[in-house]
């Protein structure tokens, strides 16, 4: 199977042999750099994730002879099985790739491999931001640390991180002040998730204006249902209008899912120290 048939072709549309195929191109040191990269980020997808897909992307994350790209892409190909794992579980109920024994191994490993500073920097970063796709204790002392750096690279993703570990109320309303646009955006992705209702007044602001680039759009836009559910289809309506398809959508959703929400006006004042 050609990977570009892969890339454009929706991931339930794959054949059976999809996996197989991208765990051979990752096992291939032979193989084109770029087509390895390719693989990589396609062995995440969750309809050909399972233990044998996670055992090849972490053995590239191990791998010091593997090249640095390669390896960070590989680990936050991790996050999204971790994610589903985290929260469906594993009774029967649920279909969830991977099994149990799996998940621990993945966390283990992630976490032994975040705490050696012989790991490369990019590898480190999208360690961390796939390991808290399923929360651990040792995530928020990871996530302080690396919004305290002077280094740019490591606040983006702290506050990446910050979506999806609790506590870090103050941290996000700053960061809604950065002027570095990736990491404004990680902000109001995280302010609306956690629906922080201090940052309103900001994330209003972005809906509102003409301005405001689309992607940042967007997220505003899902943060405003988030936040005060009741209030988002005064400031949504005429975006479900919008001449933009992408625009119109992403408001008629973000009503949809306002509509169904219960409000719960987050505390603002709540120590930072203590997770909710």
């Amino acid at each position: 199977m050609d990977l570009k048939i892969l890339q454009n072709t929706p991931p339930w549309e794959w054949p059976e042999s999809a996996g197989q195929t991208l765990r051979e191109i990752l096992r291939d040191v032979r193989a084109r750099a770029s087509d390895r990269l390719v693989a990589a980020e396609l062995a995440g997808e969750m309809t050909v994730i399972d233990d044998e897909g996670v055992d090849v992307l972490l053995s590239i994350v191990r791998s010091r002879d593997e090249p640095e790209q390669l390896r960070a892409k590989a680990a936050i190909s991790l996050g999204p099985v971790l994610e589903q794992a985290d929260m469906d579980g594993f009774e029967e109920l649920y279909d969830v790739p991977i099994t149990e024994t799996t998940f621990r191994k993945i966390q283990k490993s992630l976490r032994k491999l975040y705490m050696d500073a012989d790991v490369p920097k990019e590898v480190r970063r999208r360690i961390l931001e796939a390991s808290v796709r399923a929360p651990q204790d040792w995530h928020r002392e990871a996530i302080r640390a690396a919004y305290s750096s002077d280094d740019e690279d490591w606040k983006l993703t702290a506050v990446f991180s910050m979506r999806y570990v609790r506590g870090f109320n103050k941290q996000i309303l700053e960061a809604l002040k950065s002027g570095n646009p990736d990491i404004h955006y990680e902000a109001v992705c995280a302010a609306g998730n956690w629906a922080l209702d201090a940052a309103w007044p900001h994330v209003t602001a972005l809906v509102a204006s003409g301005d405001t680039d689309k992607p940042l759009l967007l997220a505003a836009i899902d943060a405003v249902a988030s936040m005060r559910p009741l209030e988002a289809g005064v400031i949504l309506v005429d975006l479900a209008d919008s001449d933009d398809e992408e625009i119109a959508e992403a408001a008629s959703e973000a009503l949809a899912m306002a509509e169904g929400a219960p409000y719960d006006e987050d505390d603002d004042d709540e120590d930072d120290d203590f997770p909710r």
